[in-house]
Protein backbone atom coordinates (compact mmCIF):
# COMPACT_ATOMS: atom_id res chain seq x y z
CA UNK A 1 0.00 0.00 0.00
CA UNK A 2 3.29 2.35 -0.17
CA UNK A 3 1.41 4.18 -3.38
CA UNK A 4 -0.96 6.26 -1.03
CA UNK A 5 2.01 7.25 1.38
CA UNK A 6 1.66 11.11 -0.24
CA UNK A 7 -1.52 11.07 0.34
CA UNK A 8 -2.80 12.91 3.65
CA UNK A 9 -4.73 11.87 7.43
CA UNK A 10 -5.50 13.62 10.07
CA UNK A 11 -6.19 11.77 13.08
CA UNK A 12 -8.39 14.29 15.53
CA UNK A 13 -8.79 13.35 19.32
CA UNK A 14 -11.53 15.35 20.93
CA UNK A 15 -12.10 15.64 24.71
CA UNK A 16 -15.20 14.70 26.68
CA UNK A 17 -15.87 18.14 27.90
CA UNK A 18 -17.01 19.24 24.10
CA UNK A 19 -19.15 16.36 23.87
CA UNK A 20 -20.45 17.29 26.93
CA UNK A 21 -21.87 20.68 25.20
CA UNK A 22 -24.57 20.62 22.33
CA UNK A 23 -23.48 23.63 20.63
CA UNK A 24 -19.89 23.04 21.30
CA UNK A 25 -20.06 19.92 19.81
CA UNK A 26 -22.21 21.01 16.60
CA UNK A 27 -19.55 23.41 15.61
CA UNK A 28 -16.97 20.91 15.97
CA UNK A 29 -18.55 18.67 13.91
CA UNK A 30 -18.75 21.07 10.87
CA UNK A 31 -15.12 21.54 11.30
CA UNK A 32 -14.35 18.01 11.31
CA UNK A 33 -15.89 17.54 8.60
CA UNK A 34 -14.50 20.85 6.26
CA UNK A 35 -11.41 19.07 6.67
CA UNK A 36 -9.91 18.84 3.77
CA UNK A 37 -8.65 14.99 2.85
CA UNK A 38 -9.44 11.79 5.09
CA UNK A 39 -10.17 11.64 8.67
CA UNK A 40 -10.25 9.79 11.61
CA UNK A 41 -12.06 10.75 14.99
CA UNK A 42 -11.10 9.43 18.11
CA UNK A 43 -13.24 10.41 20.91
CA UNK A 44 -12.94 10.29 24.75
CA UNK A 45 -15.99 10.67 27.36
CA UNK A 46 -14.80 10.15 31.20
CA UNK A 47 -17.22 12.92 32.46
CA UNK A 48 -19.84 11.08 31.00
CA UNK A 49 -19.00 7.78 32.45
CA UNK A 50 -18.33 9.49 35.93
CA UNK A 51 -21.90 11.19 35.74
CA UNK A 52 -23.25 7.51 35.10
CA UNK A 53 -21.43 6.34 37.42
CA UNK A 54 -22.80 8.09 40.26
CA UNK A 55 -26.48 7.87 38.69
CA UNK A 56 -25.97 3.64 39.01
CA UNK A 57 -24.20 4.48 42.48
CA UNK A 58 -21.22 2.89 40.90
CA UNK A 59 -18.16 4.68 42.57
CA UNK A 60 -15.37 6.02 40.81
CA UNK A 61 -12.22 5.82 41.55
CA UNK A 62 -9.40 7.72 39.83
CA UNK A 63 -5.89 8.13 40.38
CA UNK A 64 -3.61 11.19 39.16
CA UNK A 65 -6.33 11.79 36.43
CA UNK A 66 -6.41 8.44 35.56
CA UNK A 67 -9.65 6.15 35.98
CA UNK A 68 -9.39 2.49 38.24
CA UNK A 69 -11.35 0.47 35.97
CA UNK A 70 -13.34 -2.47 38.14
CA UNK A 71 -15.31 -5.08 36.67
CA UNK A 72 -18.51 -3.05 37.00
CA UNK A 73 -16.59 0.63 35.62
CA UNK A 74 -15.67 -2.17 32.09
CA UNK A 75 -19.63 -2.28 31.86
CA UNK A 76 -19.96 1.69 32.54
CA UNK A 77 -16.72 2.86 30.07
CA UNK A 78 -18.26 0.22 27.42
CA UNK A 79 -21.86 1.72 27.59
CA UNK A 80 -20.92 5.37 27.23
CA UNK A 81 -18.18 4.98 25.13
CA UNK A 82 -18.86 2.25 23.18
CA UNK A 83 -22.38 3.07 22.75
CA UNK A 84 -23.47 6.32 24.09
CA UNK A 85 -21.10 8.45 22.47
CA UNK A 86 -19.77 6.74 19.50
CA UNK A 87 -23.32 5.98 18.16
CA UNK A 88 -24.48 10.02 18.81
CA UNK A 89 -21.19 11.04 17.47
CA UNK A 90 -21.47 9.00 13.97
CA UNK A 91 -25.35 10.09 13.85
CA UNK A 92 -24.44 13.73 13.98
CA UNK A 93 -21.78 12.79 11.14
CA UNK A 94 -23.95 11.16 8.80
CA UNK A 95 -26.38 14.37 9.20
CA UNK A 96 -23.76 16.01 7.93
CA UNK A 97 -22.95 13.63 5.33
CA UNK A 98 -19.77 12.25 6.53
CA UNK A 99 -19.81 8.88 6.25
CA UNK A 100 -19.12 7.59 9.83
CA UNK A 101 -18.58 4.05 11.38
CA UNK A 102 -17.90 4.01 14.57
CA UNK A 103 -15.62 1.28 16.14
CA UNK A 104 -14.06 0.21 19.18
CA UNK A 105 -10.47 -1.69 19.08
CA UNK A 106 -12.44 -5.02 18.89
CA UNK A 107 -14.41 -4.53 15.68
CA UNK A 108 -12.28 -5.81 13.12
CA UNK A 109 -9.18 -6.03 15.49
CA UNK A 110 -8.18 -2.67 14.98
CA UNK A 111 -6.32 -2.33 18.11
CA UNK A 112 -5.01 -4.88 20.24
CA UNK A 113 -3.73 -4.38 24.00
CA UNK A 114 -2.54 -6.06 27.03
CA UNK A 115 -4.23 -5.22 30.86
CA UNK A 116 -1.72 -2.71 32.52
CA UNK A 117 0.47 -4.78 34.64
CA UNK A 118 -0.16 -4.21 38.38
CA UNK A 119 3.31 -2.13 39.73
CA UNK A 120 2.45 0.32 42.69
CA UNK A 121 -1.09 0.74 41.57
CA UNK A 122 -3.82 -1.73 40.23
CA UNK A 123 -5.71 -0.11 37.36
CA UNK A 124 -7.95 -2.91 36.67
CA UNK A 125 -9.10 -3.74 33.00
CA UNK A 126 -7.17 -0.98 31.88
CA UNK A 127 -5.05 -1.78 28.29
CA UNK A 128 -1.91 -0.86 27.03
CA UNK A 129 -1.73 -0.67 22.83
CA UNK A 130 0.27 -3.37 21.64
CA UNK A 131 -0.98 -3.26 18.18
CA UNK A 132 -3.31 -0.76 15.82
CA UNK A 133 -4.59 -2.88 12.32
CA UNK A 134 -3.04 -0.26 10.25
CA UNK A 135 -4.22 -1.35 6.94
CA UNK A 136 -7.57 -2.65 8.02
CA UNK A 137 -8.10 0.74 9.17
CA UNK A 138 -6.46 2.33 5.31
CA UNK A 139 -9.48 -0.11 4.19
CA UNK A 140 -11.71 1.51 5.48
CA UNK A 141 -10.37 5.05 4.18
CA UNK A 142 -9.88 4.28 0.87
CA UNK A 143 -13.81 2.93 1.30
CA UNK A 144 -15.09 5.99 2.25
CA UNK A 145 -15.41 5.47 5.53
CA UNK A 146 -14.43 7.93 8.50
CA UNK A 147 -13.58 5.86 11.53
CA UNK A 148 -15.33 7.12 14.61
CA UNK A 149 -12.69 5.47 17.26
CA UNK A 150 -14.18 4.85 20.97
CA UNK A 151 -11.79 4.46 23.69
CA UNK A 152 -11.98 1.41 24.02
CA UNK A 153 -9.47 -1.94 23.29
CA UNK A 154 -9.14 -5.61 23.93
CA UNK A 155 -6.68 -8.13 24.83
CA UNK A 156 -7.83 -10.76 22.16
CA UNK A 157 -8.90 -13.43 24.28
CA UNK A 158 -12.31 -11.54 25.09
CA UNK A 159 -11.65 -8.56 27.60
CA UNK A 160 -12.51 -5.10 26.61
CA UNK A 161 -9.86 -2.62 28.35
CA UNK A 162 -10.61 0.86 28.65
CA UNK A 163 -7.85 2.42 27.17
CA UNK A 164 -6.91 6.68 27.48
CA UNK A 165 -8.20 8.85 24.13
CA UNK A 166 -5.22 10.24 23.92
CA UNK A 167 -3.02 7.41 23.62
CA UNK A 168 -5.03 5.87 21.25
CA UNK A 169 -5.30 8.91 18.90
CA UNK A 170 -1.25 8.52 19.06
CA UNK A 171 -0.83 4.88 18.40
CA UNK A 172 -3.21 5.14 15.55
CA UNK A 173 -1.56 8.06 14.06
CA UNK A 174 1.98 6.65 14.57
CA UNK A 175 0.55 3.28 12.87
CA UNK A 176 -0.85 5.02 9.98
CA UNK A 177 2.02 7.23 8.91
CA UNK A 178 3.93 4.31 7.16
CA UNK A 179 0.92 4.42 4.78
CA UNK A 180 -0.03 8.17 4.94
CA UNK A 181 1.50 11.70 5.61
CA UNK A 182 -0.09 11.81 9.30
CA UNK A 183 -1.49 14.72 10.82
CA UNK A 184 -1.81 14.68 14.45
CA UNK A 185 -4.76 17.18 16.46
CA UNK A 186 -5.77 17.26 20.04
CA UNK A 187 -8.89 19.13 20.34
CA UNK A 188 -9.64 20.31 23.99
CA UNK A 189 -11.80 23.25 25.54
CA UNK A 190 -8.49 25.39 25.73
CA UNK A 191 -6.52 27.42 22.60
CA UNK A 192 -4.02 25.20 23.17
CA UNK A 193 -1.21 24.77 25.73
CA UNK A 194 -1.02 27.95 28.09
CA UNK A 195 1.70 28.96 30.30
CA UNK A 196 -1.36 30.03 32.82
CA UNK A 197 -4.14 28.10 32.48
CA UNK A 198 -6.13 31.08 33.68
CA UNK A 199 -5.40 33.09 30.63
CA UNK A 200 -7.06 32.10 27.11
CA UNK A 201 -4.24 34.50 25.39
CA UNK A 202 -1.17 32.71 27.24
CA UNK A 203 -0.90 30.18 24.31
CA UNK A 204 2.88 28.56 23.71
CA UNK A 205 3.02 28.36 20.10
CA UNK A 206 5.72 25.91 19.84
CA UNK A 207 7.09 23.18 22.28
CA UNK A 208 9.91 20.86 21.50
CA UNK A 209 11.95 18.34 23.54
CA UNK A 210 14.40 20.73 25.33
CA UNK A 211 11.56 23.40 26.03
CA UNK A 212 9.18 20.83 27.50
CA UNK A 213 11.64 19.95 29.72
CA UNK A 214 12.21 23.40 31.33
CA UNK A 215 8.37 23.85 31.39
CA UNK A 216 7.90 20.93 33.59
CA UNK A 217 10.78 21.41 35.82
CA UNK A 218 9.33 25.04 36.39
CA UNK A 219 6.26 23.55 36.64
CA UNK A 220 4.24 25.58 33.99
CA UNK A 221 3.40 21.90 32.19
CA UNK A 222 1.78 20.02 34.63
CA UNK A 223 -1.20 17.01 35.45
CA UNK A 224 -3.12 16.21 32.30
CA UNK A 225 -0.93 18.22 29.79
CA UNK A 226 1.74 16.17 30.66
CA UNK A 227 0.38 12.90 29.30
CA UNK A 228 -1.08 14.36 26.30
CA UNK A 229 2.42 15.98 25.47
CA UNK A 230 4.42 12.55 25.86
CA UNK A 231 1.82 11.31 23.45
CA UNK A 232 2.63 13.93 21.04
CA UNK A 233 6.36 13.27 20.68
CA UNK A 234 5.54 9.41 20.67
CA UNK A 235 3.65 10.04 17.37
CA UNK A 236 6.31 11.81 16.20
CA UNK A 237 8.85 9.36 17.00
CA UNK A 238 6.69 7.24 14.55
CA UNK A 239 6.46 9.51 11.74
CA UNK A 240 3.70 11.99 12.30
CA UNK A 241 4.71 14.52 10.25
CA UNK A 242 3.13 17.07 12.58
CA UNK A 243 1.31 17.22 16.20
CA UNK A 244 -0.75 20.19 17.21
CA UNK A 245 -2.96 20.54 20.41
CA UNK A 246 -5.81 23.32 19.90
CA UNK A 247 -9.04 24.68 20.27
CA UNK A 248 -12.22 22.36 19.37
CA UNK A 249 -14.31 26.02 18.86
CA UNK A 250 -11.34 26.45 15.86
CA UNK A 251 -9.99 23.15 14.66
CA UNK A 252 -7.06 24.88 13.40
CA UNK A 253 -3.89 23.11 11.80
CA UNK A 254 -2.48 26.80 12.10
CA UNK A 255 -3.54 27.64 15.66
CA UNK A 256 -2.78 26.22 19.26
CA UNK A 257 0.47 24.41 20.57
CA UNK A 258 2.85 23.14 17.67
CA UNK A 259 4.98 20.02 19.13
CA UNK A 260 8.09 18.99 17.61
CA UNK A 261 11.04 16.84 18.13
Amino acid sequence: MAEILSEKLTVVKVGGGVLEDVSSLAGFLDRFVALPGLKILVHGGGRVATKLSEQLNIESRMVEGRRITDAGTIDIVTMVYGGLINKKTVAALQARGCNAGGFTGADMNLIEAVKRPVKDIDYGFVGDVTKVNNEVLAILLKSGITPVMAPLTHDGKGQLLNTNADTIASEIAGAMSGLFEVSLVFCFEKPGVLTDTDDDNSVIPQINSTSYKTFKEEGIIHSGMIPKIDNSFDALQKGVKQVIITSASTLDLNSGTRISL
